[in-house]
């Protein structure tokens, strides 16, 4: 009975002090979320930067590039994930004046012209970076980008045609994007694809890796079974239903992607 209740005893101490530990975890955060204007060529940008206040000196700088309907809740909310994890980053609104679709028709409107002239995502991938720069909060020497969907294509672009990230992440991106010139990558690859993913093809695959194979580009491709376009989104199912589009969300392959990501920025910073 004795070592029954001594074990009981330390049992209950254990919990206790990881419950304590994590409360006080969570207590050391304190994310500030802020809108931000900024300008390039001539048209007004309004993002979203997150940073950890309580978190001391500089840290990693990382652009968001959203998903075609535009900077939403969800964007900022992995804005916030980033900061949460001792980044500063930033909602990079790439349509201009913080538009968002909230309808497909009007996606494709506004993200076509970033397709047909890859150069448009480029500059508001660099006019984000340049903003993001000037908080004190931020080191200069360490950026990269994330996208999802159609920033996922913005950000692969934006690395291929040589803008300096340490490295870019892709999550259910498209990959029919410009091709790689040996030598213009500067950081790294991670592409994060959805298997059953119907926006991509075997083939854009194949063709995608190939070009990356022969430019000599350092990269990681992974494809999650199962996994429609748009995963990481808890909307998407229900955006899926609506619009009549092959999306859904899959809890599985957003952890498991997410905790990928995580390790590709320790690797790279």
């Amino acid at each position: 009975m004795r070592i029954l209740l001594k074990t009981l005893f330390v049992f209950c101490f254990l919990v206790a002090s990881i419950t304590a530990v994590n409360a006080q975890a969570k207590k050391t955060h304190k994310i500030v979320g802020q809108e931000v204007t900024y300008t390039e060529n001539g048209a007004t940008l309004k993002g979203y930067v997150a940073y950890d206040a309580n978190k001391t000196g500089k840290r990693p700088a990382i652009i968001v590039v959203p998903e075609w309907w535009g900077v939403t809740e969800y964007t900022k909310r992995r804005a916030r994930m980033l900061a949460e994890l001792g980044y500063i980053a930033i909602a990079a609104d790439i349509y201009g004046d913080g538009k968002v679709a909230t309808a497909p028709k009007t996606a494709q409107e506004y993200a076509t012209p970033f397709y047909t002239d890859p150069n448009l995502g480029k500059n508001r991938i660099v006019a984000a970076m340049v903003k993001v720069r000037e908080f004190p909060e931020a080191d200069q020497h360490k950026v990269a980008a994330i996208g999802y969907c159609f920033g996922g294509s913005m950000v692969l672009n934006a690395a291929k045609m040589g803008t300096n990230l340490d490295g870019v992440i892709s999550f259910h991106g498209g990959l029919k994007t410009v091709p790689a010139v040996k030598g213009a990558v500067t950081g790294k690859m991670l592409i994060l694809n959805g298997g059953a993913d119907k926006f991509v093809s075997a083939d854009d695959i194949a063709a995608f890796r190939k070009n990356l194979d022969t430019s000599g580009v350092s990269y990681k491709f992974i494809s999650y079974p199962g996994a429609l376009h748009a995963f990481t989104n808890p909307d998407a199912t229900a955006n899926g239903k609506k619009f009549k589009m092959p999306i859904a969300y899959n809890a599985a392959a957003d952890k498991k992607s997410w905790v990928e990501m995580k390790s590709f920025l320790k690797t790279i910073f």
